[in-house]
């Protein structure tokens, strides 16, 4: 059920198998059923697979697969108590249907309530390490304990002033090394979840107790180069079934907060992070009252952040109360948050599924940039974006001429990894011209992990909802402030995109073989509605009334940009 209650898209369910589905090896047969069909240029090739004497017996793909279904990936997983034991049973019961579906988890425990320096906090902590392990084991999973230290105090040598120059993110405040991993891959191995206490070696190597945050940065990233070091050492199909992937692709962060509290959604948490061009905004608008309704969710947002910068770009982090642990299964099958923060702030606002529980998915994400002078923009990069997303060619000189003459500003994800075109066009009979999005696009390989919310977000700042509270960003574009327009833009009506704009769209006509979309001006209306009170508003405006004719009388006739 609670796969089904994720409901994962086709995309989702690929992405998933393509990370814990099995993984089809190579079967070469037996060169002498094949020996009289090949041909004199086959020979060289298949004499060495004819003499390579099989050292063991391995089985067939197809009854590796069959005997195990999932390929174990790691995920590394906080659980920052003190819980109850109710609370406890509920967190385990997660992890360990999470370990079904091929994700098995290093588990570092914490408890804010045993303060540093506390007597007998060396046992105390032992004692919640061995709770765990005693849940996980009622619940079905083989857990052992991980007692002694597995992390050194300090930054890892040599290296890390390279590596924080490079990224900005201060390196980690514990390291690794790759035998230090030992019991954890021991653990692994014999198929049981790690349960980690916080220890560290210092430079004396003494072990003693330091934050759980510290020990779990220190383990992305030495988790991360032992798994590059492993796969640099073995052949692309080796021990594949017979291993774990050292490579965390989750990092999960269960406590009793929940997510970091949003100011745009009157203190309930952000539903998905940015965190290349949030970070600082998120600490700028964090209200003082929340430093003590949620305490550590600034310091668990800097962890997301150090430990995502070593992972892979692909993989995400979750911070999650213990109260919706069926988060951590919806997150691994479909890898989004649990609401889209692309939907209308109305719809969001009505939500049923947006509660003070719901949690916060967080990823590196790439930083957002408005730009407003045509000249800036790299064209080669820009056609090279519009023609893999759209999977057609552009007719650059027909499409940059039609921008010299209408463009108002385009919205950059990353370097040309998505954008967003917005023209201005002239319309008769209006006041002003018509804000038309012209293109939206997003490259494939970034399709799925974010980016296309990341964008939708900030053209909702840039342009209809312009001048609302929410609006303010940091993207380098007017920062709220202003009136927010009208957004128009057309689509064919065979897109199979069209599903994602009619949930985005405040309306849609439909004309021959387009669609018209609009996205009202939301501070526009929000003043309306407070100058009428009760009365609320009618079905059509004033100011409404014929527009939509005007509107497609001018967006049906642009011309289109792509060479037939």
């Amino acid at each position: 059920m609670s796969i089904l209650k994720a409901n994962p898209s086709l995309r989702d369910t690929r992405s998933y198998l393509a990370s814990f589905g099995p993984r089809p090896q190579r079967h070469t047969p037996p060169a002498s059923q094949n020996s009289s069909l090949l041909s004199s240029s086959d020979v060289t090739t298949a004499l060495p697979q004819q003499i390579t004497p099989a050292l063991e017996p391995k089985p067939s793909p197809i009854v590796a697969s069959i005997l195990n279904p999932v390929v174990r990936r790691t995920a590394l997983v906080k659980v920052q108590g003190p819980f109850t034991d109710v609370q406890l049973d509920s967190i385990t019961k997660g992890l360990v249907y999470l370990e079904k579906l091929g994700l098995v988890s290093v588990i570092v425990v914490e408890n804010d309530e045993l303060h540093r320096g506390d007597q007998d906090e060396r046992s105390s902590i032992i004692e919640e390490t061995m709770r765990v392990v005693t849940c996980l084991e009622k619940h079905g999973a083989r857990a052992r304990p991980v007692v002694g230290a597995i992390v050194r105090l300090g930054p890892k040598p040599d290296s890390d002033i390279a590596i924080a120059a490079s990224n900005g993110i201060p390196p980690p405040e514990a390291h690794t090394l790759y035998s230090d991993l030992i019991p954890i891959r021991s653990a692994l191995r014999a198929g049981e979840i790690p349960v980690i206490s916080p220890f560290a070696l210092d430079s004396f190597c003494r072990s003693i107790r330091i934050d759980a945050n510290d020990v779990i940065a220190g383990l992305a990233r030495g988790m991360v180069e032992a798994a590059a070091e492993d796969h640099s050492g073995r052949g692309e199909h080796d021990a594949v079934y017979e291993d774990v992937d050292l490579t965390p692709l989750r990092l999960m962060i269960i406590n009793r907060e929940g997510g970091v509290p949003s100011y745009a959604r009157s203190g309930y948490p952000h539903l998905l992070i940015n965190l290349e061009s949030e970070y600082p905004h998120i600490h700028e608008t964090f209200h003082p009252p929340w430093h003590h309704s949620h305490p550590t969710a600034l310091s668990n947002l800097s962890l997301a952040r150090t430990c995502l910068a070593h992972m892979p770009p692909t993989s995400s982090a979750v911070m999650v109360s213990h109260r919706s642990p069926s988060s951590l299964i919806a997150n691994l099958i479909t890898n989004k948050p649990a609401v889209s923060s692309s939907l209308p702030h109305a719809l969001l606002q009505g939500n049923r599924k947006l509660t003070p529980n719901t949690p916060t998915l967080l990823r590196r994400g790439l930083p957002i940039q408005v730009i407003r002078n045509l000249a800036d923009i790299d064209r080669v990069k820009m056609t090279t974006l519009l023609e893999d997303s759209f999977r057609r060619t552009l007719d650059q000189e027909a499409f940059y001429g039609r921008l010299e003459k209408t463009f108002d500003y385009v919205i950059l994800a990353g370097d040309y990894a998505g954008a967003a075109i917005v023209t201005k066009e002239d319309c008769p009979g209006l006041d002003a011209p018509i804000t038309y999005l012209d293109k939206f696009a997003v490259l494939p390989s970034h399709q799925g992990d974010g980016t296309v919310d990341f964008l939708w977000v900030a053209l909702h700042d840039e342009s209809y909802g312009l001048g609302l509270p929410f609006s303010v960003n940091p993207n380098g574009g007017k920062g709220g402030k202003g009136d927010g327009r009208e957004l128009v833009w057309r689509s064919r009506a065979d897109n199979p995109v069209n599903k994602w704009y009619f949930e985005r769209s405040t309306g849609h006509l439909k004309q021959g073989s387009w669609i018209l979309f609009w996205c009202d001006a939301e501070k526009r209306l929000e003043i309306e509605k407070g100058r009428r009170g009760h009365s609320g508003l009618s079905h059509v405006e004033d100011w409404e009334a014929g527009r939509l004719e005007k509107w497609a009388s001018v967006v049906f006739q642009i011309p289109g940009t792509w060479q037939k």
